[in-house]
């Protein structure tokens, strides 16, 4: 394959792994049957305003409720009132939308139904911080841990602790009334309780685990606030708590169902897929270096897969951030695979967002190819010096290689493919 042809196949992969997970194909399978009493749809996440728009597509009944999503990610509803907030770190309009969807859900009756569409980004748009707590703490919360290199499960465990909403609380608020939550995980191990910090189930993490995890990235706390976490003031509901007991989860599109998507159009194209995992996390150029390694070893040993070959992984990379330049997770990993290839002649690779934004810029993430660093030296671009100043989002951009979707109204975490010729 041509430059050109290897991009337009990496790019129908992810395509394929984002239409996988696209609301409108996943929401109407999952919707419950017609029902007595009320119907009360909440949720937030950058998918949430998509899948509000595939119930009213498909639910004859009456139903009301709120949905917040990112600035961006709104889709029209004629029912359900969307909401767009900031991510991610949280900001005045998430945290009034988070305090009206507490209150839509208080004061049902055991009758009534709470359907909550929730997916990845809820932990900062849903903005409600527990009494006593003002959102300027919380921002400066959220941002500390995102600068911290804390894994978004380490980050949903504070920010639960934090919240009157996260951490089972919604559901608990909207007790006696059934909950059924529809979500689309962005989480290794699509684990409830960690995808948007799990507002509809109990909580297995403590005020202490919180502090642990403070402790370890050396992020301070007020003085007030730690004592009320050392306390356990701030517990979460458990899992097996009784105003959680009419509560009911199901995921309805994962990580890995993206993966085996993009598979099977790897294998309509005559390329052998290889599926390495939905769950790589880890410094995003640490992951890269491994990664380089299994590229190269299937160009020079055919092992693990004997090219054409293209090896496919998800999950949720973190970067440290230690200069001061543009970039997410996905360019800073496509810079540093870049860097471990070494102009490669036989691989190419793609690694993208699946919401289409790659931490806060316009872009999903990146491409490479073999021409990639000479192409960068050409323009008098230093990639390690990128590298080292965290800005992979220029780098990329010099060379027109940046992966530009838009919001793709949908978020199965990270996509990575890599094809060896």
């Amino acid at each position: 394959m041509s430059n050109s042809s290897q991009n337009q196949f990496l790019r129908r992969l992810f395509s394929a792994a984002t239409a996988a997970a696209d609301p409108a194909r996943c929401v109407p399978q999952h919707l419950p049957v017609e029902c007595n009493g009320r119907l009360i749809v909440v949720g937030g996440g950058k998918a949430s305003a998509a899948m509000a728009r595939a119930l009213e597509d498909h639910w004859p009944g009456e139903l009301e409720g709120l949905v917040v999503t990112r600035y961006g990610f709104g889709v029209p509803c004629s029912r359900i009132e969307i909401v767009e907030a900031a991510h991610p770190v949280p900001d005045a309009v998430g945290q009034a939308a988070a305090a009206r969807m507490l209150e839509r859900v208080r004061g049902l009756g055991p009758d009534d139904h709470v359907l909550a569409l929730i997916s990845g980004g809820g932990s900062a748009l849903l903005a409600a911080p527990a009494a006593g707590i003002t959102l300027e703490d919380k921002r400066a919360l959220t941002s500390a841990l995102l600068r911290s290199g804390a894994s978004i499960h380490e980050m949903n465990c504070v920010r639960k602790h934090l919240s009157a909403i996260k951490g089972g609380r919604l559901a608990e608020a909207a007790w006696p009334a059934s909950v059924l939550t529809l979500a689309i995980s962005d989480v290794a191990g699509d684990d409830p309780e960690v995808i948007a910090s799990g507002p509809t189930v109990g909580d297995p993490t403590t005020c202490a685990d919180a502090l642990a995890v403070l402790d370890r990235y050396a992020i301070m706390l007020p003085a007030d606030l730690r004592k009320r976490l050392e306390s356990g003031e701030l517990e979460t509901p458990k899992p097996g708590a009784a105003r959680l007991a009419k509560a009911e989860f199901r995921i309805i599109a994962s990580p890995s169902l993206a993966l085996q998507a993009a598979a099977e159009a790897a294998r309509a194209a005559g390329v052998t897929p290889l599926i390495l995992g939905d769950e790589i996390e880890g410094e995003a150029r640490e992951v890269a270096r491994v990664l380089g390694g299994i590229a190269k070893s299937c160009a020079r040993h055919a092992m693990p897969v004997a090219p054409p070959c293209v090896l496919l992984s998800g999950g949720e990379a973190t970067v440290s951030i230690r200069g001061n330049g543009r970039g997410g997770r996905n360019s800073e990993l496509m810079l540093a695979l870049a860097i471990a290839l070494q102009g490669h002649p036989r691989i190419c690779a793609l690694a993208g967002d699946t919401d289409g934004i790659d931490g806060s810029e316009d872009n999903a993430g990146a491409l490479i190819g073999p021409d990639t660093l000479a192409r960068a030296r050409s323009l008098g671009l230093d990639a390690r010096a990128s590298l080292d100043n965290n800005d992979a989002y220029a780098f990329f951009e010099a060379l027109g290689d940046l992966l530009v979707t838009g919001p793709t109204l949908t978020n199965v975490n990270d996509f990575h493919a890599i094809f060896v010729q």
